[in-house]
């Protein structure tokens, strides 16, 4: 006899533009209580300082972004924009903020680059492939990339800044489904992403010292 529906397995959530909209929005609201002389502090325990991490996950979203962009997306590069250190160390981006502008300046580029990844996947089709170095990849992938690098490095920047984060448990179990689907799925979804991010440790299992996600597009 057929299997009923209620033996079927549930669907996984999906991520969505809004998920990431309120990913940034949340990141953006935290950041916005740094005091203003912190900002050259070392952002957690990346080389980087806070100003350079921001500017670091603008790049990514920014990127993610121009990955959708084109009427036929590149599968096997990126898009060609220059990106450059300004510091031998420091990341290399094609988007720097002016430091003229401040920290409220600096969160502005932020707020805007995330915008332009929520457009992009809003209204890219479902169908369009771009190319990410951990493999091609579909606007949902992009969405919950830009998911992970906005809650990750908010985590970074927190602990250089003196601030405390915390993002949304459900939002972590969706891009922990779609991206890292064989992280454990018994232990808090937040520091499960922290865990498989390579940024803390979890009962029974040490702290990763290399990872990356599976961006395929799943069925």
């Amino acid at each position: 006899m057929p299997r009923s529906s209620e033996s079927a397995p549930s669907p996984r959530p999906r991520v969505t533009a809004d998920d990431l909209d309120l990913a940034v929005r949340h990141a953006v609201a935290v950041l916005r209580q740094a005091p203003p002389g912190a900002w050259e502090a070392k952002a957690g325990s990346l080389e980087w300082d806070c100003w350079e991490t921001v500017e670091h996950l603008s790049d990514d979203l920014f990127a993610y972004a121009a990955q959708l962009g084109p009427r036929t997306p590149p599968l096997d590069g990126d898009v060609p924009f220059v990106w450059e250190s300004r510091r031998p160390g420091g990341p290399a981006n094609a988007i720097h903020a002016n430091r003229d502008a401040g920290p409220a300046g600096l969160l502005q580029v932020l707020e805007a680059s995330g915008a332009l990844l929520v457009a992009m996947v809003r209204t890219a089709s479902p169908q369009t492939r771009a190319h990410h170095v951990f493999g091609v990849s579909d606007p949902e992938g992009f969405a919950a990339m830009g998911i992970v690098e906005t809650l990750v490095h908010t985590h970074d920047l927190a602990a250089g800044l003196g601030l405390a984060w915390s993002p949304p448990s459900d939002l972590c179990s969706r891009v922990l489904a779609r991206l890292f689907p064989n992280a454990p799925s018994s232990t808090d979804p937040w520091p499960t992403l922290l865990w498989a991010t390579g940024r803390a440790e979890l009962p029974g299992r040490p702290r990763l010292t290399t990872w990356r996600w599976d961006g395929t597009p799943r069925a």
